[in-house]
């Protein structure tokens, strides 16, 4: 699963909360703005994650990406949250700048994913929840093409494919003799053949066949006026035969 994940092919630092890129050069073409986000996890959930990207050899970004872009939010707000870290779960980083430079610094465990700006922590945490599931096999995703139908879309135009069938079978079909099926004539109306011929005994029974599957009370097409004339047809020319 998720092997449609790719390294990033922008050489943008993750070092920096909050930071942006820069501008592009004059006369470059214009780049989408990305900034650095510190979602902040449980140490379990960071090195999941940490681990499925150095399994796949790409970046945090790259996986939170590649969920973000392909399933649609509702899809991924959803989800269940990871969640935030409990409170005793901390991590020590050593600062680097700023008066306390070279201070150990307690703080939550978190992920830094750089992409463009806009996006929710909380959507990209779920993302990434997602991502795991997918690698663990314990959901699966189905995904189909922008203009292709959807499954919803194919679903509604089979029930009014079946529904014009069934009219165009009712329409078709014999109108059950008000009387009954009384003579050989009528048997072999019932039947589907023209009046004055003569089939024999394996052409009336293959008629039969395909007449009873199609008005058979436990089919989609089915009548059981016209199944019990079939019947009556079938019983009268057996007799006669």
């Amino acid at each position: 699963m998720m092997d449609g994940f790719a390294p990033a092919s922008d050489p943008v630092r993750d070092d920096a909360v909050g930071r942006t890129d820069p501008g592009p050069a004059p006369g470059a073409q214009k780049q989408i703005r990305k900034v650095s986000y510190a979602v902040s996890c449980s140490s379990r959930f960071r090195d999941a994650v940490m681990a499925l990207a150095a399994e796949r050899d790409v970046n945090v970004g790259d996986i939170a990406r590649s969920i973000l872009l392909t399933l649609p939010l509702e899809t991924i707000q959803s989800a269940a949250d990871p969640g935030e870290p409990e409170e005793g779960d901390r991590e020590t980083v050593i600062l680097k700048s700023g008066p306390s430079a070279g201070k150990p610094w307690r703080r939550k465990p978190r992920l830094q994913v750089r992409l463009p700006t806009g996006y929710d922590m909380v959507d990209i945490r779920r993302a990434l929840g997602i991502a795991l599931d997918l690698n663990r096999g314990d959901v699966r995703a189905r995904l189909e093409a922008a203009a292709a139908p959807t499954w919803e879309d194919m679903m509604t135009d089979m029930r009014d494919r079946v529904a014009r069938l069934q009219v165009t079978v009712a329409t078709l079909a014999f109108e059950p003799l008000p009387n009954g099926v009384r003579t050989s004539a009528e048997a072999l109306h019932i039947l589907g053949f023209v009046p004055g011929r003569r089939p024999d005994a394996r052409t009336i029974k293959a008629r039969y066949r395909i007449l009873a599957a199609i008005h058979h009370p436990d089919s989609e097409f089915g009548d059981h006026a016209r199944m019990s004339q079939l019947n009556q047809a079938m019983a009268l020319l057996r007799n006669g035969i």
